[in-house]
């Protein structure tokens, strides 16, 4: 959250911490995540359209001559294909609905036959070819017509309180596409609130089970609990600086720090996975 109008792409716009529209600065973030733990791993300042246009306010910001106005999933779009050029070895890309339902982003990691998991809109249209014809649809009408032995109860991952078990359901999608491979749509379902559900546009491996589809989608937690720790530890969001390479040089002393930390937690859980079990000795009895 930001006052005032002189700090670099500060605007009134919808602002997903705060859940509204506030004056704020948003910046899009790149995370990995493995079984040893999660970090950033790149970051961009969203610069609004109107900041894009105003020459006074970009020379004033330092902003570069050759960043123009992208849309969120552009930029989101651009770090992850940057991130996979380089070789950051990838089984899933995870993204929440902002960054599912844009095409371009899905159709990117297709030609890559990169596999992801992103969140869907309940009302995102989907539209496919069936022998009565063109069929629109959407994935909370999809949902409503599975039978009940559609479910199957797969964890999410770990929670605070262990397993995050929910229900899931997966629908194959009639599309063209690679060899050896598939796209689903794959519903969540609460299992304590039935009308709780969440929904995911999948390519997969053809032999990807639904258990590690569940097991993907519920990785996407993680980059929030890199902002969480990134904010409440390292000063993530108490950026002072005005400029667009002051934003740009905290986020990365903040994210560089962030990694070292998660570096020496991912060789201490190795550590410890890689110790044999150690057993109590046997007690002496008495005669």
């Amino acid at each position: 959250m930001k006052k005032g109008t002189h700090s670099v792409g500060v605007a009134r716009q919808y602002s997903g911490t705060a859940g509204r529209i506030e004056s704020c600065q948003i910046g899009v973030f790149v995370a990995y995540a493995s079984r040893f733990g999660q970090t950033l791993i790149d970051r961009r300042l969203y610069l609004p359209e109107a900041w894009a246009k105003d020459q006074a306010r970009r020379k004033a910001a330092g902003i570069p001559q050759e960043t123009e106005f992208l849309t969120k999933p552009a930029m989101a779009r651009a770090m992850l294909a940057q991130a996979l050029d380089r070789g950051v070895p990838c089984a899933w890309v995870l993204a929440d609905a902002a960054y599912g339902g844009d095409y371009q982003t899905r159709r990117m990691l297709e030609e890559r036959r990169q596999p992801y998991v992103l969140a869907v809109r309940s009302n995102h249209t989907l539209r496919m070819l069936t022998d009565q014809g063109l069929l629109q649809t959407d994935p909370k009408e999809m949902a409503e017509e599975l039978p009940v032995a559609a479910w199957t109860a797969c964890p999410a991952g770990e929670g605070a309180k262990g397993l995050r078990l929910y229900d899931w359901a997966r629908i194959a999608l009639p599309y063209v596409v690679e060899e050896g491979y598939a796209r689903y749509v794959l519903i969540r379902k609460s299992r304590t609130d039935p009308r709780a559900l969440s929904y995911y546009l999948v390519f997969a491996p053809a032999e990807a089970t639904l258990a590690e589809l569940a097991g993907a989608a519920g990785l996407r937690w993680t980059i929030e609990e890199c902002f969480q720790r990134a904010k409440d530890d390292l000063g993530l969001d108490h950026c002072e600086a005005r400029s667009w390479h002051g934003w740009h040089r905290h986020m990365t002393l903040v994210m560089a720090a962030a990694a070292f930390l998660a570096k020496l937690g991912a060789d201490l859980r190795r550590s410890a996975c890689g110790k044999p079990n150690e057993t109590s000795p046997n007690p002496k009895i008495a005669a």
